[in-house]
């Protein structure tokens, strides 16, 4: 079985790799319309997130709009990472604008910047993130992954994420390589921190609501003496994309290093303010809110189940 899905996952990706970009594009937006009514159990998690986040200021209508449109953008991301895997630097340009001034500030100075960590999260087509460093080659990027059960699929997708000329480490396996990696100078981290990170996660607010969240870009940081930003991708139109750098989170105060709750509740905070900018942008089909325990009781509003049934 595991051969078969690695043959039509193969499949796909080249008959998406030989489409025009903007074609690809639209054809995810329909894969993920049609999604929206096939796949009933990530609608009903969209749909219960939207209304527990937003239930107060929109009406149900608006509420599965919005999802409609999430599905549509998830789509669309997924197809044009398979897509964008593929191009070039030269032939990618017209289509991403990175906006980070001051990370560029420091590459740009003629010495090898500092290292830098990046609390990433699922924006857009969040694939993008790692080709920064084709880009400004100032920087030599890295990030963590969790490879997928089925090994020839992990192999897929990891033959697809390494042309971007980023560094992958697994992150149950490599730690001792990435330590390497971190210590020396210009690296850039990135690491995904919107997801739910389980029991082991501090309990912090993310639109409103607790929830598990992990600790590890503010690890990082201060283990390193790094500096902290945000980085998102927005969707400015079809098949465009633009990676903004958010303002340095403080890592330290007064001399002394800051909690690691209070740098990742600044870091919950940058990402709130990208998902109010543009809510379908974000991945709205993961249970981001789920009870993780006696500590972690949170009910699921009412309002999402009338939306789902309408």
């Amino acid at each position: 079985m595991e051969t078969v899905l690695y043959l039509l996952a193969r499949g796909l990706v080249v008959f998406l790799q030989g489409l025009p970009l903007r074609g690809v594009a639209r054809l995810g937006r329909a894969g993920g319309a049609l999604a929206y009514w096939l796949d009933a159990r990530h609608r009903r998690v969209a749909l219960r997130n939207l209304t527990m986040c937003f239930g107060q200021e929109k009406s149900p209508r608006e509420i599965r709009a919005l999802a409609r449109e999430n599905f549509r953008r998830i789509g669309e991301s997924f197809a044009c990472a398979a897509k964008t895997a593929g191009m070039s630097p030269e032939a990618l340009r017209p289509h991403v604008e990175f906006v980070a001034d001051r990370l560029l500030a420091s590459a740009s100075a003629g010495d090898e910047p500092q290292s830098v960590v990046v609390a990433i999260g699922h924006f857009g087509n969040f694939e993008l993130y790692a080709r920064f460093g084709q880009f400004v080659p100032a920087f030599r990027c890295a990030t963590t992954y969790r490879g997928l059960r089925q090994p020839a699929l992990s192999h897929l997708l990891q033959s697809l994420r390494e042309r971007s000329g980023c560094q992958y480490f697994e992150r149950r396996f490599d730690a001792p390589l990435l330590r390497a990696f971190k210590n020396q100078r210009g690296v850039m981290l990135g690491l995904l921190s919107d997801q739910r990170a389980g029991k082991a996660g501090l309990r912090l607010p993310f639109l409103g609501h607790d929830c598990s969240t992990s600790a590890a870009p503010a690890i990082f940081a201060l283990r390193y003496r790094c500096a902290l930003h945000t980085g998102i991708c927005y969707r400015v139109g079809l098949a465009q994309w633009r990676i903004e750098a958010g303002e340095e989170i403080p890592t330290r105060e007064n001399g002394s290093a800051r909690s690691t709750e209070a740098i990742m509740a600044d870091v919950n905070r940058a990402f709130e303010a990208a998902v109010r900018r543009d809510p379908a942008n974000w991945f709205w089909v993961h249970n981001r809110w789920k009870v993780q325990g006696p500590g972690f009781k949170i009910q699921s509003p009412r309002p999402a189940q009338m939306a789902d049934r309408r």
